[in-house]
């Protein structure tokens, strides 16, 4: 049985396969296993809460783990230490999520791309057909994630409390949430996986693109990313596309594409959940 396993800070997905790349059982969802931000502990708690998991980890002889979190050795050390000691028959691999999103974007395993991930985080890196070379180390969802889940809901909770939303987003804004201050502190400063609480409020922009306040967002949000990331493969642009994988961007490819005429970047492909294209591409081969 192998495992392949896309995980972000909010939730990851784990889908099974056997040797036919046949999926065995439906698709399993555990919370997020970042493991910059999780401790050890909680890690094991979140692996071992699902009961297919646990039922199935002696059968378990591949794991295929992309995470975010994962960019840097300590962390996937850690997070591989806490799969070995569970899935005890099984061979390892750790990555960042980076390179699920350009294993189920590009459209030859050859190609190359420069590739953003647009999720509860964000990130972008250029896969030269081999290799992934990244010009900006994370430093996180408090210092950077431009354009990400995290980063919009915090710029919609900022513009609520500085009172810089039209009247009519404000209302619709504070009818979905709860928006006291203290609740929104504790869930921030006091409650882990302050990130992925952030991210939560992002889908109010989706629901509500009507608004030219919405609209400008977005493409702030966006344009930023590109400023910082995108752009600093600004030598390779010249020659290949920018595919996007996550939610985020998903949903926001018209404002994408707008950013990227204005930038003069080529914008490739979109994918969503970025495991959906990692099941052909580790089973191909089997």
């Amino acid at each position: 049985m192998i495992l392949i396993v896309d995980s972000g800070s909010t939730k990851s997905d784990w889908i099974a396969v056997d040797n036919n790349g046949n999926q065995l059982f439906e698709k399993i969802r555990t919370k997020g296993l970042n493991p910059a931000i999780l401790p050890e502990k909680k890690l094991f708690k979140i692996i071992k809460s699902s009961k297919e998991l646990k039922k199935n980890k002696d059968q378990v002889t591949h794991i295929f783990f992309y995470g975010a979190g994962c960019g840097t050795e300590n962390p996937k050390r850690l997070l591989k230490g806490v799969l070995q000691e569970i899935f005890v028959n099984a061979q390892i691999d750790v990555n960042e999520d980076t390179l699920a999103a350009v294993y189920s974007t590009i459209n030859t395993p050859t190609e190359a791309a420069v590739v953003c991930i647009m999720g509860t985080g964000s990130n972008c890196s250029y896969y030269d057909g081999e290799k992934l070379h990244q010009r900006v180390n994370s430093l996180g969802y408090i210092l950077m994630d431009d354009a990400s889940g995290n980063y919009y809901g915090k710029q919609l909770i900022r513009d609520y409390y500085f009172n810089h939303m039209p009247v009519t987003v404000k209302h619709a804004f504070e009818t979905k949430f709860n928006l006291e201050s203290d609740y929104i502190k504790y869930n921030v400063y006091k409650q882990p996986n302050a990130n992925a609480y952030l991210a939560n409020f992002a889908e109010f922009m989706f629901l509500n693109k009507d608004s030219e306040y919405i609209i400008n967002l977005i493409k702030d949000g966006i344009r930023l990313f590109a400023k910082n990331m995108i752009m600093q493969y600004e030598e390779e642009l010249k020659t290949v596309p920018v595919h996007f994988a996550g939610s985020i961007a998903f949903f926001a490819q018209n404002e994408i594409k707008e950013v990227a005429e204005e930038m003069g970047f080529k914008v490739g492909n979109f994918q969503r959940r970025p495991i959906e294209g990692l099941i052909p591409y580790h089973t191909k081969d089997l």
